[in-house]
């Protein structure tokens, strides 16, 4: 496995790959991997000769200094995970590197970016679509690989590469989460002992909630997750959306669309946490 720290560095360890006629994947992530990070570094060393693994704190995708500032870094850690899985090549640049001036660049993903995670965190895709821009530039995938437990962010990538017409497949992979059901995140390793057993009541509410829709309206199964995680100390919501999985908008009816998502965001204590479940589609 190779590591490259410039975008030279890696195009020129890439050039030597699509010289000899590969195929390369890429997985585009901000370190601290886990095992739903492995997920997409094995799916994409199936499906390319070749598989990237970008490691990158992005800063302008923080609207809160102090969660840039405590975001986890394990660069030797996951180098070690990444070789585990056959990754080729880390690019693991410096900000300075992703950042020599200023990006200016502005894009409007309306009405993707408008609800859920756009309203609660300004500018936060706008940034997302900065580096991840950025980084298709640099290496050029054919398949670029991204969890759906990020689903809002999935759907912008999607639009953000139609909109720049950029040549690369976007592959959606299934969240992965721990055996008592918590959607793996780099996050989780943020929260105590205590705060990591409360978070359970987020996986816990979206899968009871799936047998309740059955014989609920898409109303009272809101309410139904709402309240599950009011009762549950330690946890603040944040917001609890069903929505149209290909717009993101929110539904008022299950018979709106085939395609429903739960979308969940919330503070486990100090930490925030999203997940989200599948209704139909």
């Amino acid at each position: 496995m190779r590591i490259a720290t410039t975008i030279n560095e890696l195009k020129s360890l890439l050039q030597i790959c699509r010289n000899e006629g590969k195929t390369v994947g890429f997985v585009p992530t901000m370190g601290a991997l886990h095992n739903g990070h492995a997920s997409l570094v094995k799916r994409s060393v199936v499906e390319n000769d070749v598989t990237v693994v970008s490691v990158f704190v992005n800063p302008t995708q923080f609207n809160d200094k102090n969660d840039l500032k405590n975001y986890p870094r394990t660069l030797e850690a996951d180098c070690k995970l990444l070789e585990d899985v056959s990754a080729d090549i880390v690019f693991a640049p410096e900000v300075t590197e992703m950042y020599p001036e200023e990006d200016k660049r502005q894009f409007s993903f309306s009405p993707l970016d408008t609800v859920m995670e756009g309203a609660c965190r300004p500018g936060h895709f706008n940034g997302v679509a900065q580096i991840v821009s950025k980084l298709f530039y640099a290496v050029e995938p054919d398949k670029a690989y991204f969890g759906e437990k990020d689903f809002q962010q999935l759907a912008i990538i999607r639009e953000m590469v139609r909109q720049l017409a950029i040549n690369v497949e976007i592959v959606g992979c299934p969240i992965v989460r721990e055996k008592d059901g918590l959607a793996m995140s780099s996050r989780n390793t943020l929260l105590s002992a205590e705060e990591r057993e409360r978070a359970l009541t987020i996986s816990r509410a979206l899968f009871q909630s799936l047998e309740y829709a059955k014989n609920n309206t898409l109303s009272a199964t809101r309410l139904f997750v709402e309240n599950i995680i009011a009762e549950t100390e330690g946890l603040d919501l944040e917001y609890f959306q069903i929505v149209n999985g290909d717009t993101l908008q929110e539904l008022k009816n299950w018979n709106e669309c085939d395609y429903v998502v739960g979308c969940i965001a919330l503070f486990c204590g100090k930490i925030r946490l999203i997940d989200n479940i599948k209704y139909k589609g």
